[in-house]
């Protein structure tokens, strides 16, 4: 086999990648690992119920209002578009004090926030003021029609030279970290654990180590397009991609491991399949995380001896523990379909175990379980050191288990009684279903510590896409990466 780009995975950084370079005419052949596509955003079915295996929050996927998502970009140029459910407020976090109701409208969750601290409300007025200022700089450049090269400059100056020049005046925020524009405009302890919350949520970081711009994106996008659930979960976008992947004529093979990256003279001539086929390519896209690109995909000798080992020391996200639940849904008609829950205000929200997200999207499409009954997934962070399939490996998955329980009983509390079906996954879970190294959910970068790798890696016609190349381990991020990825090569 032969084409003009191979890529190696299927996620949506994968997905986003190889659809484009297809529409943009490369003859574009995609290998994934697992039966199903997907990655990290894959869908599962168990007894008629039907599972999101990651991300449950997506935001401007809709037809009603325009969104600058780099997912719904790459979608509108593929021509596809997905059936939403939008709704508000977008669920709840439950602290030791209390619930409080999380709003996509501002004003109606600065409200919510007024009536715990007046004070704190006002000064989060601020901070959303000075993110949202970053938000309308930023915009009124789609991410469509960004590349990462040298000529992003003159794509700039030549089309969108008067947002550049806004964008210019906020170059110091641009630069910092969320809790840069926090330490400047919050004093009250609540906000600033309620901002740290939010970061957490989207980046894995608190307001600290999280970039300023991924924030802003998030809030402006928040208020003006709203949230949605898409109608068949992340299976409908991943599907939605892969339609227009092959609209273009690219190929999608599943159940296809790749055992390496062939590299010749410091440039890449294909892959091997772990079944022993060579597929030539001239340029290879790995969607594969950076240490499972670095340390398993290419030979040691393939890569700069410096700069292999300060890849490798990128700093990881904790894998996760995950409940994925069949219940009884008689008496729940006005649940809310997310939930955060903070167990312990005198501990770190990053401790594993602290802090536990719910997601129950039947609330919205009742298509995803059998009649009278809903699906709830449930995960929080869980070290993958001392995971170990041995005899205590199933006591060990019960008893780790608990928190989620007790999270979810601040939200349903007779749970327990109502579970028809119990689907417990662990690091090691996370680390043989998607081949991720230590099961992570990507980088733990901190703003300012050190750059994130672009799409380019040192060997020609070898690059990356996903959540090691740029800040934030949700969709967006990846989305845009592939977006980056496939206009740079063209």
């Amino acid at each position: 086999m032969n084409f003009d780009v191979v890529i190696i995975g299927s996620g949506i950084g994968g997905l986003t990648a190889g659809a484009l370079l297809a529409k943009y005419g490369k003859k574009v052949a995609i290998f994934e690992s697992h039966s199903i596509p997907g990655g990290a955003a894959h869908t599962f079915t168990r007894q008629g119920f039907t599972f999101d295996s990651g991300p449950s929050f997506y935001c401007g996927l809709g037809q009603e209002k325009p969104s600058l998502n780099p997912l719904k970009q790459v979608l509108d140029s593929l021509g596809e578009s997905l059936q939403v459910i939008p709704y508000d407020p977008l669920g709840h976090y439950h602290f030791p004090e209390g619930k409080f109701p999380v709003y996509s409208d501002l004003e109606k969750y600065r409200q919510a926030v007024k009536e715990i601290t007046p004070q704190g409300a006002k000064e989060l007025e601020k901070f959303e003021t000075k993110m949202l200022a970053l938000y309308d700089s930023l915009k009124e450049i789609p991410v469509i029609s960004l590349r990462s090269d040298w000529k992003l400059l003159s794509v700039l100056i030549t089309n969108y030279f008067p947002s550049l020049i806004k964008t210019l005046f906020q170059i110091g925020i641009i630069q910092g970290s969320v809790g840069d524009v926090m330490d400047k405009t919050v004093k009250d302890p609540w906000v600033r654990r309620l901002i740290d919350l939010e970061c957490f949520l989207l980046s894995g970081l608190k307001a600290q180590g999280t970039v300023a711009p991924e924030v802003a994106f998030m809030l402006g996008e928040r208020t003006r397009a709203g949230v949605e659930y898409p109608l068949g979960g992340s299976e409908a976008i991943i599907n939605a991609l892969i339609n227009g992947l092959k609209r273009y004529n690219g190929e999608l093979y599943l159940s296809s491991h790749v055992d390496k990256i062939i590299v010749e003279s410091g440039k890449v001539t294909g892959i091997k399949l772990k079944k022993g086929d060579v597929v030539e390519a001239k340029v290879v896209i790995s969607n594969a995380s950076v240490w499972d690109t670095y340390n398993h995909l290419l030979a040691e000798q393939d890569l700069p001896k410096s700069y292999r080992e300060e890849q490798l020391q990128t700093p990881t996200v904790e894998s996760f523990m995950h409940l994925h639940l069949g219940i009884k849904a008689e008496g729940l008609e006005n649940l809310t379909g997310h939930h955060v829950v903070v167990h312990d205000s005198n501990q770190d929200i990053t401790v594993p175990g602290n802090t536990c997200m719910i997601s129950i999207p039947s609330v919205w499409d009742k298509n995803l379980a059998p009649e009278g009954q809903y699906v709830v997934h449930a995960y929080t962070l869980e070290p993958y050191e001392g995971w170990e399939k041995n005899a205590d490996y199933n006591n060990k998955k019960k008893q780790r288990s608990q928190t989620l329980y007790k999270a979810l009983e601040k939200v349903i509390p007779d749970i327990r009684q109502r579970v028809v079906l119990e689907l417990i996954g662990t690091p090691l879970t996370h680390s043989r279903f998607l081949r991720r190294y230590q099961g992570t959910y990507g980088p733990a970068i901190a703003a300012g510590k050190r750059m994130f790798p672009s799409c380019y890696t040192p060997i020609s016609g070898l690059y990356r896409v996903g959540d090691s190349t740029l800040p934030g381990i949700g969709v967006p991020a990846v989305a845009a990466s592939g977006i980056l990825c496939a206009n740079s090569l063209v």
